[in-house]
């Protein structure tokens, strides 16, 4: 069914042109938008298949690179049993603790709540990195349902690696090809280098080929991915992944990427990888800064499980960026869409034109092409967001998202978060 939007002030998000205009939105994973002088003509007499803009600003939503949805019950979680002194205690005391305790009913709970987050942030396209040890088998399945039942289309992974043994490893590699063979959209996923041996990585990359997709994974987020690398395999760890072939593989993704010499970064630029940029994430686990001028043009941004908001994370990545490589306002703007590039390149559905938000944003200053990237930076947050339509299908109106409970969803996360921090202590 077509919707249509009138009294829309359209913006191209590639020439950022603005027209205003009225618009018919097909439906569908592949559906487009066409821009109308008037839908009297056109539109039905149901006036339900018809959304006022009233004026307000159109332009396509928004894409995250790499999530991390288990992270959603963390927030405000009880301190870890020691204080951690590194990366690898933080990974240790927190994150793989909070992950080894997750069940079904967790995991659905994070995706609806991370997925409700997103819909309200203008985010409809979500690529995901997932990691439940002890909650392996169906976990890509339940986290993709919960995105469907919202409407956020979706590129999945499950996070292998040796830390837990082979029996979770195992488990890991069968949920990943189960997930693929079903058809869905997804990666095949590991944690890092420092927890993946050789004989994981070599699976990894067999059922990647298999199934046509890139490997998911994170690279020298911290010296001590480089450090073991060096140790355990007398290389780097961006070298390690080209000569297995990851870098070769359709759609790979590299996360993070911030200790990289020049000769990983030359491997970089002429491979088929994307890097995805987690500012935020960064400066929060206090590993550095990446300067990605010298990485390619493949960059992407990601939030890192931090939060659903890709907005801020532009805004982050453009504040650190001025100091660390001297990024300027169409290079972040560039970054900030490049997944949909990614995913078209991918051939991947759900990201078609008819993927679209309505900002209320009333500036105190005029907004047009020429001045637009500062808008974007300094002017246009996330709760200027009113409307988001999916392929075609509104899933939020007037800032309420109108596909399923709020108040069940978030009450369900309470309820699971609580039984979770109980495990945790």
């Amino acid at each position: 069914m077509t919707l249509y939007i009138k009294n829309a002030t359209f913006i191209d998000w590639q020439s950022l042109r603005f027209t205003k205009t009225d618009m018919a939105v097909e439906s569908g994973p592949y559906g487009g938008i066409r821009l109308i002088p008037s839908i009297d003509a056109l539109a039905p007499k149901n006036l339900s298949n018809i959304l006022d803009a009233k004026g307000r600003f159109v332009t396509k939503s928004f894409g995250c690179g790499h999530h991390h949805i288990y992270s959603t019950l963390a927030r405000g979680m009880p301190a870890p049993a020691k204080t951690p002194r590194n990366f690898v205690d933080i990974l240790s005391y927190i994150w793989w603790n909070l992950d080894k305790n997750l069940d079904l009913e967790m995991i659905k709970a994070s995706a609806l709540a991370s997925a409700l987050f997103c819909a309200k942030n203008g985010v409809t396209f979500v690529i995901d990195h997932h990691s439940s040890p002890f909650a392996v088998e169906d976990s890509l399945f339940v986290i993709k349902e919960a995105f469907d039942t919202i409407g956020i289309s979706h590129l999945l992974c499950y996070e292998m690696s040796d830390r837990d043994g082979e029996k979770v490893r195992d488990a890991g590699l069968d949920e990943t090809k189960n997930f693929l063979k079903a058809g869905n959209q997804g990666h095949v996923s590991l944690h890092a280098s420092f927890t993946v041996g050789n004989d994981l990585l070599e699976k990894a990359i067999a059922l990647a080929k298999k199934f046509t997709t890139g490997i998911h994974i994170h690279v020298a987020e911290d010296m001590a991915d480089q450090e073991h690398c060096l140790k355990h395999h007398g290389k780097r760890v961006m070298q390690r992944l080209f000569d297995a072939g990851a870098l070769d593989l359709p759609g790979s993704i590299l996360g993070h990427c911030i200790h990289l010499d020049n000769n990983e970064k030359s491997l970089l630029r002429d491979s088929k990888a994307w890097v995805v940029q987690n500012t935020e994430s960064n400066l929060n686990n206090n590993v550095g800064l990446g300067n990605y001028s010298a990485c390619g043009s493949n960059i992407m941004l990601g939030t890192d499980g931090m939060h659903s908001d890709m907005l801020r994370s532009a805004k982050a990545a453009f504040f650190v960026g001025q100091g660390t490589e001297g990024i300027g306002f169409p290079e972040i703007y560039k970054r900030f869409r490049n997944i949909h590039r990614y995913i078209k390149k991918g051939h991947y559905k759900g990201d078609a034109d008819n993927n679209l938000v309505i900002l209320d944003y009333n500036t105190p200053t005029h907004m047009n092409q020429d001045n637009f990237s500062g808008h974007f930076l300094f002017g246009i947050e996330s709760s200027h967001v009113d409307s988001v339509i999916s392929s075609g299908r509104l899933i939020v109106k007037n800032k309420k998202l109108i596909t399923a409970s709020e108040q069940d969803i978030l009450q369900s996360a309470k309820e699971m978060g609580n039984r979770l921090w109980k495990k945790l202590s």
